[in-house]
């Protein structure tokens, strides 16, 4: 990340929302979120046209979600290198929440050995607060090893709408 670039950034504008309306911008910001690349790259990657990708990071450059980090001139033309402009992207809990776990949905199904466990249990408020703490730690200060292969880290703390609940 650049100085001038946020650690972390929660959405909070319509345009910002609209953007990650669609599935592809999210694999899109997975991949930006491990290195920058360029329009030829990201497509390559994700199997898309260079037109649809061309799309796709114009959404993402104008809701302020990636920037260009970097541009050379490549046989007359030029060729940028996109990056996200926080390293941590927070959701609201609606719809963005929604599209979010879909995209990662998406990514699960294709690895071979995915760790999911869903439990229910019930926790004290303080309880909660030091499980969030830890949790939040423990995510934000994994290191990225050079070389070593690339995992998704998704963590979640939420009340479910059924079962029991202390009013």
């Amino acid at each position: 990340m650049d100085d001038s670039d946020p650690v972390e950034m929660t959405l909070s504008t319509a345009q910002q929302h609209r953007a990650l309306a669609h599935p592809v911008r999210h694999r899109l910001l997975f991949m930006l979120g491990r290195r920058t690349a360029t329009l030829s790259e990201l497509a390559a990657e994700l199997g898309i046209s260079k037109g649809s990708a061309a799309h796709h990071l114009k959404v993402l450059r104008e809701a302020g979600l990636i920037r260009i980090d970097s541009t050379r001139t490549v046989r007359g033309g030029t060729e940028q290198r996109f990056k996200r402009t926080a390293e941590r992207i927070r959701f609201d809990h609606g719809e963005t929440t929604k599209a979010v776990l879909a995209a990662v949905a998406d990514e699960v199904v294709n690895d071979v050995d995915p760790l999911l466990t869903l439990r229910s249990v019930r926790l004290s408020e303080s309880q909660v607060q030091r499980l969030r703490r830890t949790l939040e730690e423990l995510v934000h200060e994994l290191p990225d090893e050079d070389g070593e292969s690339r995992y998704g880290v998704l963590v979640g703390l939420y009340r479910p709408r059924t079962g029991d609940r202390v009013s």
